[in-house]
């Protein structure tokens, strides 16, 4: 028989790898559900060592970190970068795929 992994313990070393946390933030964001981005966004901040890790690391409190974190958080940019600073991650903005909507020549 062959042992199996815990799906979140597999997550939490998964993500606990910056390139791999980044790889898995731009997926999750390319949904466009601010909402399933945050959760996904804590699922980092757990691997990485939690909140209490993530508070000493920015400076800001670990209510506003609960806050912001939480599902229905809508963190102002700032405090976001903060937050992806601390993981040596950083906010890009690139084009929309092609939906059909190309603008007449």
């Amino acid at each position: 028989m062959k042992p199996y992994v815990l799906h979140h313990d597999y997550m939490m070393k998964y993500l606990a790898d910056p390139v791999e946390a980044a790889a898995y933030l731009n997926c999750v964001a390319e949904d466009d559900d601010i909402k399933f981005f945050m959760q996904n966004l804590r699922d980092v901040v757990e691997a990485q060592g939690g909140i209490g890790k993530l508070a000493k690391q920015t400076g800001l409190s670990r209510t506003t970190l609960y806050k912001t974190l939480s599902e229905d958080g809508n963190p102002e940019v700032s405090t976001l970068k903060a937050i992806l600073d601390v993981y040596n991650l950083q906010i890009s903005i690139i084009p929309k795929k092609d939906r059909g909507n190309k603008k007449a020549a």
